[in-house]
């Protein structure tokens, strides 16, 4: 009798933990939760350092131009511009490959198991978007054009949020989260390319779709070596961010190009493991017996990488860096407001500053909840197990934290400093409140006992 735990067991201990899907989920959980610490002290150190006797200093080092030219590319692009098509592009690589793990083995490629989240998301970014324009529609020099900022969520501060809550959010609670801010950053992705897109460059433009071509078949041909793909990399960033098309779109669609599938599938890499270690064996301890050793050592290591996805391994070499050093980056970089030079009264009625922040959170709110329930009625999806109706009301308040992608969106939706500050005002005081209404809601629900481990006989 077979007495191995199904897929569907949820355990305390990791070897219990299916590793097809949901161990790889909580693998990127772990890790994006416990950065938003970081990413909140590289926040506030920016607001801390933007209104000290320093702060010339801090806008000085982001206008600084850094040149470079090789060949016949040459870049000038501002630190501030560097950190924010540049860095932010490999950010947008792990989403890029986060969403194509998604939808290639993980809970998106079913439609049926997607469509909950995916609704979720829809209106967590339609209702935010409405809530932002309907205070703004009336506003001049285009502030409306900033609808996008309060659309994102961000997900290290929402899963931080969920972590310290501890056993009151059910795993498939935060799963749920998890696959809602995926489809949330598709939507994300989507409005970048669409609305947020500069002139176009023709020219370049087609040159960057055909790096990727090059990419696509080089995949085709097994060509795996990352010293091929890197320079092609850099080279379809530049003709992307020449292009007009924000680069970051670069990292998504180089993301989504990674195979999600290994060379080996897991019969194959037995089999060339078993035959590997089948060899006959030599005298020990002899240098012959050495010889082989090594070779079969480094045997098994290339049939070993070969039979891990580059999809994973370029997630699980990269997540960290992303999690950790980009992100926190950029929030330092872009979260420094000086509020000597921002009126309290003029941001507390800005109506720039009201839509961000009340899109975050009563958009948010209203927008996820009422596209779940509908959702739910219509019998496009149903509730995961254990998983109530405050649970989605706190998780929909949790999801208001748009920290990241909306600082980024604001960037590019305004050109004038000053209303980049107010839409900054507004998401600092929306995701604030977002996140402590999420909690107080997610703190209500029944706090359930963690299932003790099996043991397998």
């Amino acid at each position: 009798m077979d007495e191995r735990p199904s897929y569907n067991t949820w355990a305390t201990s990791d070897r219990l933990i299916p590793k097809t899907f949901v161990r790889p989920f909580l693998v990127f959980t772990r890790v994006e939760a416990s950065s938003g610490i970081i990413l909140l002290i590289a926040a506030i150190l920016a607001i801390i350092w933007a209104n000290s006797g320093f702060s010339d200093t801090y806008f000085a080092i982001l206008d600084e131009h850094l040149e470079v030219t090789f060949g016949g590319f040459h870049l000038d692009e501002s630190v501030l511009h560097l950190i924010n098509d540049g860095l932010m592009a490999i950010f947008f690589f792990v989403v890029g490959l986060e969403i194509k793990r998604e939808l290639v083995i993980g809970d998106l490629r079913d439609p049926k198991t997607a469509a909950l989240p995916v609704m979720a998301a829809l209106g967590g970014m339609i209702v935010p978007a409405l809530v932002y324009v309907a205070f703004t529609i009336n506003e001049p020099n285009g502030v409306v054009h900033g609808w996008g900022i309060p659309m994102a969520t961000d997900i290290a501060f929402a899963l931080g949020i969920v972590a310290l809550l501890g056993s009151r959010v059910p795993p498939a609670a935060k799963l749920f989260l998890l696959a809602l801010a995926i489809a949330d950053d598709i939507g994300a992705i989507t409005v970048i390319a669409l609305f947020y897109t500069t002139d176009l460059e023709l020219g370049y433009l087609a040159a960057a779709i055909g790096g990727l071509v090059v990419v696509w078949i080089a995949q085709r041909v097994n060509i795996r070596a990352l010293i091929f793909y890197i320079p092609l990399a850099f080279v379809i960033w530049y003709f992307t961010l020449e292009s007009g098309v924000h680069a970051t779109l670069a990292g998504v669609a180089l993301g989504f190009l990674t195979p999600a599938r290994p060379y080996f599938k897991p019969r194959e890499f037995d089999a060339r493991a078993r035959a590997i270690l089948d060899l006959h064996p030599l005298e020990p301890d002899s240098p012959a017996a050495q010889e082989r050793a090594d070779h079969e050592v480094v045997e098994m290591i290339q049939t070993a990488q070969e039979s891990i996805s580059p999809l994973n391994r370029l997630e699980h070499n990269l997540v960290g860096w992303s999690s950790y050093v980009i992100v926190p980056v950029f929030a330092l970089a872009n979260a420094g407001v000086d509020f000597r030079q921002v009126s309290i009264t003029e941001a507390l009625t800005s109506a720039v500053a009201l839509g961000v922040a009340l899109g975050l959170v009563l958009g948010k709110i209203f927008g996820i909840s009422l596209f779940t329930f509908i959702a739910v009625r219509t019998g496009l999806g149903r509730l995961p197990r254990d998983v109530t109706w405050t649970h989605v009301v706190g998780l929909a308040a949790v999801a208001g934290i748009g920290f990241t992608v909306s600082l980024f969106v604001a960037s590019l939706a305004f050109a004038d400093p000053e209303t980049v500050d107010l839409a900054k005002v507004g998401i600092f005081s929306g995701s604030l409140a977002a996140g402590i209404v999420g909690a107080l809601v997610l703190l209500r629900t029944e706090k359930k006992e963690q299932p003790a481990p099996t043991t397998l006989a």
